[in-house]
Formats: structure tokens, C-alpha cells, sequence
């Protein structure tokens, strides 16, 4: 009896470990055919301003992919779209964000991780993680009230007259303080995981304690610090709102001088989507397919980066 019991019981589990694997399978199906649509989507309707001709004003126009790609204007309405520009500034935006979050979000967890006493490392953990849970639009707010009025008047200080603080650099800032959480909180996670034993085992050799935190905590957790790195880049080329709201939206460029006005690749997407049609809606698009490369080919970069960082640390 006692054996027959058990055997009911082992099939009762082993169906029920079958039934939560089917429904596990059956949800990344469903999320992998999302991700499919969605890219399906955005390819059909971006490539049809290559294909299909558009009546503009009594015109026909049909946008050619070299000059789509190479272009230096972008004219929303009357057929000249050019997004190369808008490609190089929107690298200079992302670069000039990284150039200013990664060395306060490395400094920052490091503090909290490994200097800082328990209580206040504590809420500081906790600020940062109410930092990255604040809504874009808020940030983009601040921008516009703050940031941008900070970049005027710095902009005045070195004599240069800038479009009231409508700037590449109002822009990098923004993103800069959105992308800070993220980075710090993989930092402080990677920094958490650096063996006690190798910490302990610099102090005694003679090292301060600023030597062993910057010379073998950070270099120990470095591979996941650039994970926080990757993820922020991924946030940066990818947020649209708070970034037009800053940046200005220039029409034509690229340009190198941060007190000067640009646009990004998302801000071109969300400018006026909801006033356009025909072509004006259909580039937007055709913009997104730009975007989903220049992310993947940076993100398999990094991680080509960060793959390398590993090896030397193993």
C-alpha cells in the first residue's frame, strides 16, 4: 500500500513538473512572438518609404535609402529625410552621458559597497533604486526646468548665445542622471561579489585601503561593472521623451559643440508622431530600423569588450 502511495505521488509531481514546463514553454513562446511581430512590424513599414511612391503637394516622392542613410537635413512634411546626422549626434549624445554617469555611478557604488557604514549605505541603495523607478517624463521635466537653465547661463559665462539651454550637452545631462541608477546598482552588485579573501589579502601585503579598493575591488569586479555599462548604453540610445524635451530638435547637422542644439534618432521618432501621415508617418519608422541596428551592433560590441574583460579576469 505504502508503495503504491508513493507511486501516486511521484506521478502526481512529475505531472505537475510537466504542466509548469509546458506553461513556462508556452509563455517564452508567446513573449518570442511578440518580439517577433513587433520587429516584423516596424521592418514592413520601414522599408515601404523605399518601395512605395508618396504624393506630396502635387509630387511624387520616393526616398532613396543611400541618401535616407547619408542625408545631413531632415525637413518633416516635404519629402527630404535625412538621418545621418542625426546617427553621428545621436552617438555624441550617448558618449557625452557615459563620459559624465560612469565615473560618479563606479565612484558612487564603490562608496556605498565598500566605504560607507551600514546605515548609510543602506539608504543611499535605497535612493539609487528610487532614482531608476522615477518615470522618464519627470526627468525630462527637471530638464527642462533645471538643466536647461543651468547649460544657459554656462553657455553666457564663456560667451556663446545657445537656444535658451536647448542643447547636445542639456541633453547628455538628462540622460546622464537616468542612466546613473542603472549603473550604479550592477556596480554595487558586482562589487558585493569580490571575495573577501583577496581584499584581506592586499591589506596585509601593505596596501591602504584606497589602494586595495581601486586597485583590486574595481579591478576584481570589473566584468560586471561593464555589464551596468552595456545596460546603460542600451537606456541611453533608447530614451526618446526626456530627450526631445532638451535637445532641441535641430533640422539639419551634425553638430560638435555641446552648447548647440541636436537631435537624436528617438526624439526624430516621437517629434509630432501624432500629426503626421503618408511618408512623415511611415520614415518614422524606417528611423526605428536605424535605431534596432546601431543598438544591436553596439550592445554585440560591448559584449565582445566585456567577454575579453572576463577571460583576463579568469
Amino acid at each position: 500500500m505504502e508503495k503504491n502511495v508513493n507511486l501516486k505521488k511521484i506521478k502526481r509531481k512529475t505531472i505537475i513538473d510537466k504542466l509548469i514546463r509546458y506553461l513556462f514553454m508556452a509563455v517564452a513562446i508567446l513573449c518570442a512572438c511578440i518580439i517577433v511581430f513587433l520587429a516584423c512590424f516596424i521592418l514592413i513599414k520601414g522599408i515601404t518609404p523605399f518601395i512605395k511612391s508618396y504624393q506630396i503637394d502635387g509630387q511624387t516622392y520616393q526616398v532613396n535609402f543611400f541618401d535616407f542613410l547619408t542625408g545631413f537635413t531632415w525637413k518633416s512634411g516635404v519629402g527630404d529625410y535625412g538621418v545621418g546626422y542625426i546617427i553621428i549626434d545621436t552617438i555624441l549624445v550617448t558618449l557625452l552621458s557615459l563620459v559624465i554617469a560612469v565615473p560618479i555611478s563606479i565612484l558612487s557604488a564603490l562608496f556605498i559597497s565598500k566605504i560607507a557604514p551600514k546605515g548609510i549605505a543602506k539608504v543611499l541603495n535605497s535612493v539609487i533604486e528610487l532614482l531608476s523607478s522615477i518615470p522618464s517624463v519627470i526627468y525630462g521635466l527637471f530638464g527642462v526646468g533645471v538643466i536647461t537653465t543651468f547649460v544657459k547661463k554656462l553657455s553666457e559665462m564663456i560667451g556663446y548665445q545657445s537656444a535658451g539651454g536647448m542643447s547636445m550637452l542639456s541633453a547628455s545631462i538628462v540622460l546622464a542622471i537616468m542612466i546613473l541608477p542603472t549603473i550604479t546598482l550592477l556596480s554595487i552588485t558586482a562589487l558585493n561579489t569580490v571575495n573577501n579573501s583577496l581584499i584581506n589579502g592586499s591589506l596585509a601585503l601593505g596596501a591602504s585601503k584606497t589602494q586595495t579598493n581601486f586597485k583590486v575591488v574595481l579591478t576584481s569586479a570589473k566584468s560586471g561593472i561593464f555589464s551596468g555599462i552595456i545596460l546603460g548604453v542600451g537606456r541611453a540610445l533608447g530614451e526618446a521623451t526626456a530627450v526631445s524635451l532638451v535637445c532641441g530638435n535641430a533640422g539639419s547637422g551634425p553638430t560638435f559643440n555641446p552648447f548647440d542644439i541636436t537631435k537624436t534618432l528617438t526624439s526624430t521618432m516621437l517629434q509630432g508622431i501624432n500629426e503626421t501621415s503618408g511618408l512623415d508617418y511611415d520614415i518614422r519608422f524606417s528611423v526605428g530600423i536605424i535605431l534596432i541596428v546601431i543598438i544591436f551592433l553596439t550592445n554585440f560590441g560591448l559584449n565582445v569588450i566585456k567577454n575579453r574583460i572576463g577571460k583576463k579576469n579568469g
